[in-house]
């Protein structure tokens, strides 16, 4: 099994290029905390490399930005090229299958994530309520009726 599930804070915009196919493919790193700290010394982390392609990557390079806390989940893939001087090197790249929002506050237009299987909509409006944003800025519409109806 290869299955990969990081969070972390990009640490620079991502970047989105297009193959000579015009397949979307766009590259970023984060940096991911380490679970444990010396104690006197500052807290570690991790770097890694991140690879989204089609619309995972369109919409990766749309909405996160630098210093943005992301939840990756994918599997890894390792690589190997010789250089201009023939000195072999190894990669290790994580595929992005889906990215999340993972900051505690967000744009709730943007949505909570996006995956190339299961693409993420934005739910409508109950019924009854306005379409445009909501009255308290809360993320809520009031339903219309009163609560004496409510089972609980």
């Amino acid at each position: 099994m290869n299955k990969v599930i990081l969070m972390g804070r990009l640490t620079a915009d991502p970047e989105l290029r297009y193959t000579t196919s015009n397949i979307p493919v766009c590259r970023f790193r984060i940096a991911v905390d380490r679970p444990f700290q010396k104690q006197g010394e500052e807290r570690q982390a991790d770097f890694f490399g991140i690879t989204a392609w089609r619309s995972t990557g369109e919409f990766v390079s749309r909405y996160f930005r630098k210093g943005m806390r992301v939840l990756v989940e994918g599997w890894l893939r390792n690589d190997n090229y010789d250089d201009a001087q023939g000195v072999k090197h190894y990669t290790v790249d994580v595929q992005a299958e889906r990215v999340y929002f993972a900051d505690s506050k967000r744009d709730d237009s943007i949505g909570g994530g996006f995956s190339q299987q299961q693409p993420s909509y934005k739910q409508p409006a109950p019924q009854g309520a306005p379409a445009s944003q909501p009255e308290s800025g809360d993320g809520f519409f009031p339903l219309p009726g009163d609560d004496d109806d409510l089972p609980f």
